[in-house]
């Protein structure tokens, strides 16, 4: 079972900017496990308390011509939380990750082979490098 997509709902949930009333109070805990990354222990016991608060309900599922499989709970907070578990569990919780383009703060997992990531997207990482070539070229005259 891949639990990232899970994982990159909570990210999206977090970086939407006027998420529906009910995942509102989910974002600010989410928020602050992406604020506790890369600090491993904070970002497991925030998972932990979440992870009582939204437990998982697993069931099997057969649906769209696919044989049966897992599936967690309909509840998407429950599912997100997990996700993110998953992902500390197997990656670590340096993978968490805030956009370091200066103008921006959106959250992302790093699931790069090399823990290189970060930016949010492309757009911020070409952002941020044409402003530090700009000031190098300044800095140069």
């Amino acid at each position: 079972m891949d639990l990232t997509s899970y994982a990159e709902w909570a990210v999206r949930l977090i970086n939407d900017p006027d998420p529906p009333s009910e995942p509102a109070r989910l974002r600010d805990a989410l928020v602050a496990v992406f604020d506790a990354a890369p600090d491993e222990e904070a970002v497991v016991a925030l998972l932990n308390a979440l992870l009582v608060r939204h437990p998982v309900r697993p069931q099997l599922s057969a649906h769209d011509g696919q044989r049966w499989h897992l599936h967690l709970a309909e509840d998407p907070a429950a599912c997100a939380v997990m996700g993110l578990a998953a992902l500390v569990a197997e990656l670590g919780a340096d993978r968490l990750g805030r956009c370091q383009e200066a103008r921006c703060s959106r959250a992302f997992l790093d699931t790069s082979s090399n823990r290189s990531r970060r930016y949010c997207s492309a757009r911020c990482a070409s952002r941020a490098n044409v402003a530090a070539y700009r000031a190098r070229r300044r800095a140069a005259l």
